[in-house]
């Protein structure tokens, strides 16, 4: 295991030399945009993949982090949010715009292994095709859906009408093919082993995995257009809550952080101890329930660890409950910071908090006890599932998923908002690359997120009264500039979430995308599966922690 310290300095990173990139890619460039967050490149459509192998190979950028596609009145167009592994600052857009007639653009999937999902879903809700992709079809929608929903020209009052042979069921009767010998395992969409309405079209060559298909979508709600229809002030802020709704209160500052970068919003210095105290909080509760779901799916534990892990997420949930009112969609920001201050008497809330801070280190010897040191849990979970980290990187890993493959890469760490670079915390990574390695980070990581939730708790009692500002001055009405855009990403329980805004100089966006940290860590359960068996496959699908709110949006 290794621990990465997080100065308390001002982290010093060399900024992006964009003109030395465009001298690098030459006449691919087409003409150059500023966004919020990065500068971008536009380049042809034929060109994507010449221009995205240069960044990656030559420049570093190994990580698309994000695909942002939408409808313009004259064009479409395409974004790739690339940024570093290594180095989260360092970020640069491609934009690739193509015509409303002739929607079509050259696929990124040879470069980014993760750009297959991206592409699939920027098909199937915006509408562009992409040349050369390897299976481009509707991945949150059924196939039969007509129009693509997030289109300009997109009619909401026209009737979906299926015909009877698309609708008819999907599972045929038993039946033996004489041509194969492989066997056809459907595992969902209703099971408690998917944690959630998720299907996996699994393929077998007698007790182990050849392939396996994650089909998803049965909870999309197509949470980017119900943003879109909302004013920036108050009517978004609910909506994150229900995306990843285990560990809610990141959302709301994943929506946060973009929406303040757009308007240019200050938040005052003690709404960001609260934001961050909420924050951890939320993350706490988040990996109690991945690790007790988690015992449940591998040794069937439900008596002992899953009790005890609700148990402790309980207590987590009722701090949460005393702070903002609600146990589970907390709806707490407010752009410029929070609704409001830790509950009176505050000496009887924090004497709660410190309780349970008291508390945790002999309940997590309890779980090491029970768990990472059970034979049983070690014989299901050490050597399986394995993902090497060039491979996580492919699919745009991140969160314990990937710390857990040793890839040191924490968002609050390397592109620091809130209060994190002013406090005390480590970075966790495990090297296994294996379902214990996860579970081991996300045991280890509840231990980091009580420092920061001490740390906060110190700085709030000492907080002078007369300096305790929980709002800046918002406008009620948030117009930012046309063709503002950004796109801002926050470290979530689950990993990298991100949301990429453009305005249009209304009070509601003209363009809204998440970047689900799920969609993609579930993107790379067949790597993880192939060769393994199906008791297998459960468990590493167990220690991905997803949750289909976040994965369908």
């Amino acid at each position: 295991m290794g621990r990465f310290a997080v100065s308390k300095q001002e982290i010093q990173r060399p900024e992006v030399d964009y003109d030395g990139l465009a001298e690098l890619l030459g006449d691919r460039v087409i003409g150059r945009e500023t966004h919020g967050n990065a500068e971008a490149f536009v380049v042809r459509p034929d060109e994507v993949q010449d221009v995205l192998f240069t960044l990656r190979d030559e420049a570093g950028f190994d990580h698309l982090s994000c695909l942002t596609a939408q409808q313009y009145e004259d064009r479409y167009e395409s974004i790739y949010h690339l940024t570093k592994y290594d180095d989260r600052t360092q970020e640069v857009g491609v934009v690739v715009p193509t015509s409303t007639e002739d929607p079509v653009s050259q696929t990124a999937e040879p470069v980014f292994r993760t750009a297959e999902w991206h592409e699939r879903e920027a098909y199937d809700l915006v509408g562009v095709e992409y040349e050369g992709h390897p299976d481009l079809r509707r991945i949150l929608l059924p196939q039969t859906w007509q129009g693509h929903p997030l289109g300009l020209d997109y009619d909401q009052d026209r009737p979906q009408i299926v015909s009877m042979e698309r609708h008819r069921n999907p599972l045929q009767a038993d039946h033996r093919d004489e041509d194969s010998d492989t066997m056809l395992l459907n595992i969902g969409p209703h099971h408690p082993a998917t944690h959630g309405v998720l299907h996996l079209k699994t393929v077998l060559d007698g007790e182990q995995v050849a392939d396996v298909e994650p089909d998803v979508g049965y909870l999309h709600r197509c949470e980017e257009q119900m943003a879109q229809t909302g004013n920036y002030r108050h009517e978004i802020m609910p909506y994150p809550d229900r995306w990843d709704y285990s560990a809610n209160m990141t959302n709301e500052w994943a929506y946060a952080r973009a929406a303040e970068d757009l308007a240019d919003i200050d938040v005052p210095e003690y709404a960001k101890v609260l934001r961050t105290l909420g924050v951890e909080l939320s993350r706490m509760t988040g990996h109690f329930l991945a690790v007790g779901t988690f015992a449940l799916d591998v040794y069937g534990d439900f008596t002992a660890i899953f009790m005890y892990a609700m148990r402790d997420r309980e207590k987590a949930q009722n701090i949460l409950e005393d702070l903002t009112g609600q146990r589970m969609m907390f709806n707490y920001f407010r752009l410029g910071g929070v609704i409001w201050d830790v509950p009176e008497p505050r000496d009887e809330f924090f004497g709660k908090v410190r309780d349970f801070l008291d508390d945790l280190p002999g309940a997590l010897e309890e779980y090491h006890d029970l768990i990472t040191g059970n034979e049983i849990f070690q014989l299901r979970c050490v050597d399986t599932g394995i993902l090497e980290p060039d491979v996580a990187k492919q699919y745009g890993v991140t969160g314990p998923v990937a710390r857990g493959s040793g890839i040191d890469y924490d968002v609050r760490r390397d592109d620091p908002y809130g209060l994190y670079d002013e406090l005390d915390w480590n970075v966790v990574t495990e090297d296994g690359c294996d379902n214990f390695s996860r579970v081991l980070v996300r045991l280890r990581e509840v231990e980091e997120s009580a420092k920061i939730v001490g740390q906060c708790v110190d700085l709030l009692e000492d907080w002078p009264e007369e300096e305790r500002t929980l709002q800046s001055n918002v406008p009620r009405t948030l117009k930012p500039p046309a063709d503002a855009e950004t796109y801002r990403a926050v470290e979530a329980a689950k990993g990298e979430l991100g949301v990429y805004i453009r305005s249009d100089n209304t009070s509601k966006p003209a363009r809204f995308k998440i970047r689900s940290p799920c969609f993609h860590n579930l993107s790379s359960l067949p790597e993880m599966a192939n060769g393994e068996y199906v008791p297998d496959l459960i468990a590493s699908l167990g220690s991905l922690d997803i949750v289909l709110g976040s994965v369908d949006r």
